[in-house]
């Protein structure tokens, strides 16, 4: 399940002045661009041991988000059927054409997408986003098994149908998702929750590189989640088979696809407590006050530190800290923010954590009228929110980086890259209207409004 949590994008909390100060030619762009899509690029392998990710794989298969255990190894047991209902753009289907390609290349997954199918293995099916909460309101997207589709889901959501640790084996599962979100949020969805319809159910927040974590940092199946799907559906293993028998045949299943990971074992970090999980997630919800979110937050650092952990878990905790007291505390935000990707800077593979992080110090940068601090941060995030395909997060910095620019004098290039991070906008963070208010929250950051 992909949480519905609240967005990391508070820019316009550090603006001093009013938005109707902000000059009118930055804001209301009337011909927006056309949207920019991804071309897809090769992921890369994991970079962990083979023994490091038996054991991930081990503890994301065989127990649930809520930390209920799963007796055995559920999966489809042959060739797998999606169906597509009510989609709501062609980008939806562009989408998932390639997310279907890429579990055929990459996982050696047996499944194709079809237009109608009496009995489809899954079933892919947009509803409104209000009316997804309506059922499950902690959701931006879910998956459900033994159900067809929305009306299904609605008259077995209570009974033990929906229950996957009462499954044997998989054989009809429906992802259900937002139809009225942006393009980029609808691929997200499509991705996670087609990964857990297939394999495994959990996720971790110590997982760096995986899209089986819900710091929603990764959007788009990495080489780490690819490698576990394809060990889900190799041949050794089999629907039914409990965790010491899938534990014996991992290694032998990872040496032969993952030939690149027989080496020693550095050790894996310890298991995450259901205190910082709930701490977190409390500081994530869209449900609680403010100060809760904020004592939450400030309790998960705490943990973590605690704890002694030096990994993406404690980064993490600094960072939803930062990113809740921004509007009453802008350097304390700017000190845990500073924390957190000394930590992500320190750490291998954490590009995209660190680039995140960069566009909230660039904001700051950009406010305080430190132009050229603004544009080098921007800079050194670029590379790795396009090789993650995160279009909300790519246009943002281009936004930065333009109202940089004019700040510099720089005018021209500033329009340049304006209209590309625009044609991005339209893909990752949605409506046209969507796209001017992110423009207008940027431009609002930058000193020079206050000349006009």
């Amino acid at each position: 399940m992909r949480l519905a949590v609240l967005a990391f994008l508070a820019l316009s909390a550090c603006a001093s002045v009013p938005m109707s100060e902000v000059p009118e030619r930055r804001a209301t762009q009337t011909d927006l661009p056309p949207m920019k899509v991804f071309a897809g690029r090769a992921q890369q392998a994991p970079a962990r041991s083979n023994a490091e990710i038996a054991r991930d794989f081990l503890e994301l298969s065989f127990e649930m988000e809520s930390g209920r255990q799963l007796p055995i190894l559920t999966r489809f047991e042959g060739p797998i059927e999606v169906e597509l209902r009510n989609a709501a753009s062609s980008s939806l289907r562009n989408d998932l054409d390639r997310l279907i390609a890429r579990l055929r290349r990459e996982a050696g997954i047996d499944i194709t997408l079809v237009k109608r199918s009496d009995t489809p293995e899954i079933v892919i099916e947009t509803v409104s986003r209000r009316e997804l909460q309506r059922y499950v309101p902690q959701a931006a997207c879910f998956v459900v098994p033994r159900v067809a589709g929305w009306q299904d889901f609605k008259r077995n959501r209570r009974g033990a149908v929906t229950d996957w640790t009462s499954l044997r084996q998989r054989e009809q599962v429906s992802v259900l998702i937002p139809r009225d979100v942006s393009p980029q949020e609808v691929r997200d969805c499509l991705h996670e929750e087609v990964a857990q319809a297939l394999g495994p159910l959990n996720d971790l927040y110590r997982l760096h590189d995986s899209v089986f974590n819900d710091d929603n940092f990764h959007t788009v199946l990495t080489g780490f989640d690819m490698t576990i799907l394809r060990a889900y559906y190799a041949p050794e293993l089999r629907s039914g088979m409990t965790r010491d028998q899938v534990a014996a045949a991992l290694p032998g299943i990872l040496a032969r696809i993952n030939p690149a990971g027989q080496r020693s074992d550095p050790g894996t970090a310890a298991r995450t407590p259901r205190s910082w999980i709930d701490a977190i997630e409390k500081a994530l919800g869209p449900r609680a006050s403010s100060s809760v979110r904020i004592d939450a937050a400030r309790r998960a650092v705490a943990i973590a530190q605690t704890r002694g952990w030096r990994d993406n878990r404690l980064a993490f905790s600094q960072f939803a800290l930062g990113r809740l007291i921004m509007p009453i505390d802008p350097r304390g935000a700017t000190e845990a923010f500073l924390s957190a990707k000394q930590i992500y800077d320190s750490l291998p593979g954490h590009d995209v954590q660190s680039a995140h992080v960069a566009m909230q110090l660039s904001a700051f940068a950009l406010s305080a009228g430190q132009a050229n601090s603004a544009i080098g941060l921007v800079e050194g995030a670029l590379p790795a929110a396009a090789e993650s395909e995160n279009a909300a997060l790519l246009s943002t910095l281009l936004m930065i980086k333009a109202e940089a620019l004019s700040l510099t004098g720089r005018r021209a290039e500033a329009a340049i890259v304006r209209l590309d991070s625009l044609g991005w906008a339209r893909y990752g963070i949605g409506s046209d209207r969507e796209v001017r208010s992110r423009l207008t929250e940027i431009s609002a950051l930058s000193p020079a409004r206050t000349r006009f």
